[in-house]
């Protein structure tokens, strides 16, 4: 546990915790916004857009600010590299191609497992030590995910056959934020959240660009072609869904901690869900329910124990 930690005042947590549910409300529309444009962007022209956007909202905000850029070393700048493969890169291609098989609440379900698997993660490759308490809340994630996957409507299977791909790809979501997630401690400590985010979105949005370029898919009819609505779902997934939502996040996970902040991912799916069904006409089965409804109980057991221990300044 950090000194920052230990010693935040309670009016100070309340503040940060208010930031983190308004972060994981905003990440949860972003699956509307994505379906939205699913039928209209090739998914790696989509992807590049949308970060492009995030990069000139955060060197206009350093600009702003007058925060200049820091001079990463060498091993920073490797590190860096990491987080935009995995957190920008690869997730944003599993995002996109997987809302071409399933909708959006159904993939903000299976993305509410990212506490589990970080949890799992930790344990594995950091050695840290699970209480039966947070295994158990594991498991129930788990549980609770495969409800998920494995339920299916009639009318959805029959019109969709692929969706286990859809499943596949947004599980993809799930492994790259993970790895995002784990391997920026150190930086966010050193580089700091702003700084952080900023270079891992910079050479994430180049990567996805010169994917787009190499498979041709960079279609500028194809954008002059959009409606408002689709121009609403890009602005909304690359100013707030990435640019000021990461900050948010990881000036969070800075203030009280990974396992704290991660709780917040559980009110990811509730508001997908919502979104969906009153922006999408999305149906939702009672067994998509339930296995939503274990996710979040599951996320829940996971993190008590540790908040408590944050408390006593363990």
């Amino acid at each position: 546990m950090t000194t920052c930690e230990q010693s935040l005042p309670g009016t100070s947590e309340v503040a940060v915790y208010f930031k983190l549910a308004a972060v994981t409300m905003i990440w949860g529309g972003t699956f509307v916004a994505g379906r939205f444009l699913a039928d209209s962007l090739s998914p790696l022209f989509a992807a590049s857009l949308r970060f492009l956007l995030a990069s000139v909202a955060l060197l206009l905000f350093l600009v702003l600010a007058r925060v200049p850029l820091a001079r990463p070393t060498p091993r920073q700048w490797m590190q860096l590299a990491l987080l935009g493969f995995f957190g920008i890169f690869f997730y944003n291609l599993c995002f996109f191609y997987g809302l071409h098989y399933i909708n959006a609440s159904r993939a903000s379900l299976i993305v509410a497992l990212n506490p589990a698997v970080i949890g799992l993660a930790s344990w594995l490759l950091f050695k840290e030590r699970l209480s039966r308490a947070k295994v158990f809340g594991i498991t129930i994630c788990i549980a609770g995910a495969s409800l998920v996957i494995v339920s299916r409507n009639p009318r959805l299977l029959v019109g969709n056959a692929d969706a286990w791909i859809g499943d596949l790809l947004i599980f993809g979501c799930v492994l790259g934020w993970g790895i995002y997630s784990l391997f920026s401690k150190e930086l966010n400590q050193t580089l700091g959240p702003v700084q952080t985010v900023t270079y891992s979105i910079l050479l994430g949005t180049a990567m996805l660009w010169m994917a787009s370029a190499a498979r041709g898919e960079l279609s500028f009819s194809a954008l002059a072609s959009l409606g408002s609505q689709q121009w609403l779902s890009l602005i909304y997934l690359g100013v707030l869904g990435s640019a000021l939502a990461y900050i948010g996040y990881y000036d969070g996970l800075r203030k009280i901690g990974a396992t704290r902040s991660g709780v917040f991912i559980a009110l990811n799916p509730l508001t997908a869900v919502i979104f969906g069904a009153l922006l999408l006409g999305e149906q939702l089965t009672v067994t998509m329910c339930l296995g939503g409804g274990l996710i979040l109980t599951g996320i829940f057991l996971c993190n008590k124990p540790l908040a408590r221990a944050g408390k006593k300044g363990i």
